[in-house]
């Protein structure tokens, strides 16, 4: 069983169409996209700001990109990658003492 990246969490520009619905179709016709997430950000009168969470079990951020780049947005930033057998979820750090 592939233990590669199990989730990729995007931030992502784009135009107002294709809309949200059809973005998460499209994507999720990926054979190792196992589920998705989309969340409305920021619009603006040409573009939609969006996070795009991904999970499934060996992503390829290539094939993704090339999704993506097929429906007109451009990614501004990985901001979150998880890989391995399980999923590790971020501590947050206490704040040192002054």
């Amino acid at each position: 069983m592939p233990h590669g990246i199990r989730r990729i969490v995007l931030d992502v520009l784009k135009p107002h169409s294709p809309r949200l619905t059809d973005l998460a179709l499209m994507l999720a016709r990926n054979d190792r996209v196992t589920g998705l997430n989309i969340t409305l950000k920021e619009v603006d009168q040409n573009t939609e700001s969006i996070t795009i969470t991904l999970e499934g079990d060996d992503l390829v951020y290539d094939s993704i990109k090339e999704i993506l780049e097929q429906a007109g947005a451009v990614i501004h930033s990985i901001d979150q990658v998880v890989a391995g057998k399980r999923f590790v979820e971020e501590v947050p750090l206490q704040p040192e003492n002054s």
